[in-house]
């Protein structure tokens, strides 16, 4: 099933598994009204009025758990990783009216425009419990390597790192389905960002770690039954697709920077290669934050200085 999202990735995938006592959904979108409504409808048609017995969430992402406590309140246990756990409900609960400080002086340092630092110490920032449902309390913990039976199959569940901490995918030993979530997506990369939660972070380590890691466990013949797009064969193919990416755009930068020092924000043109519009700025800024530290971290760029705040890094 696909739900809608406001935002340029205009739709996230959901998937439900027939099991005897009622259905196991995997991921929920938003919590919106539209939203809801949209699940009404689906509960009463095609999943034929029978209860969502659990939810597996496979990330904490806004658009993965945000309906997570709404089929709580209706009966459902929900199966996550511990990390993503507690990362849901420390955000839901984290709400401000206004950016903080160590969100400022992040920005700051990786270069943001003053005009749009200026407003965003203004503006209400976005806050997951705009579209996430409260999280009760009790969760069943899915554990790296552990064997989890849902939908009539067995699955392994592995862990990937760098889109989000702890990040369930889960492998049918039944037959040739995979459940990627963002970890495994076919035609975009994830986004790989870094916060002023941990602004030294190294994601795209992470990702890269994580991507060599699942590829031992990939076969073409498998469906990838991803968090968005279409689902897909061929995931070896695809995992060394997706780490070719990031190495290439790391050295594309390592070269940029040997020619002349720049902010993280200034890389936008090295990395994406393309025009980046104000609605994808905040994304495209922890991802340039994140390769930025990822080369920090090899040794391969240092900071040389700064400009206005920001951290000026070079070769």
């Amino acid at each position: 099933m696909r739900l809608p999202l406001p935002m340029k990735l205009d739709h996230v995938n959901v998937y439900a598994f027939d099991d005897p006592d009622g259905w196991t959904v995997v991921d929920t979108g938003f919590d919106t009204a539209r939203t809801r409504e949209i699940w009404q409808v689906l509960l009463d048609g095609p999943l034929q009025g029978r209860p969502v017995v659990r939810v597996i969430g496979t990330h904490h992402h806004p658009d993965h758990i945000g309906l997570a406590g709404w089929f709580m309140e209706r009966g459902a246990d929900l199966w996550i990783s511990r990390t993503a756990w507690l990362m849901a409900r420390m955000l839901v609960l984290d709400v401000q009216d206004r950016a903080s400080p160590q969100a400022l002086a992040f920005w700051r340092r990786a270069g943001m425009a003053a005009e749009m630092l200026d407003r965003r110490a203004s503006d209400r920032p976005f806050n997951f419990a705009d579209v996430v449902h409260p999280l009760p309390l009790g969760f069943t913990r899915l554990v790296e390597g552990d064997t989890v039976t849902f939908g009539g199959r067995r699955w392994r569940v592995a862990m990937g790192h760098g889109h989000a901490p702890c990040h369930a995918t889960l492998w049918s030993q039944d037959c040739d389905l995979v459940i990627g979530g963002d970890q495994l997506l076919p035609s975009i990369s994830p986004n790989l960002g870094v916060y002023p939660t941990e602004p030294e972070a190294d994601p795209v380590g992470e990702w890269l770690e994580s991507c060599t890691r699942l590829a031992a466990l990939a076969r073409p013949d498998q469906l990838v039954l991803p968090g968005h797009k279409l689902p897909f064969t061929g995931l070896p193919f695809r995992l060394e697709q997706l780490i070719q990416n990031h190495r290439a755009g790391l050295d594309r930068l390592a070269q940029a920077l040997a020619d002349g020092p720049r902010t993280a924000v200034g890389c936008f043109d090295i990395l994406f290669r393309r025009r980046i519009g104000e609605a994808e700025y905040g994304l495209a800024m922890v991802e340039a934050v994140a390769h930025v530290n990822h080369l920090h971290r090899a040794g391969r760029i240092r900071p040389v200085g700064e400009t206005q705040g920001a951290v000026l890094w070079g070769a």
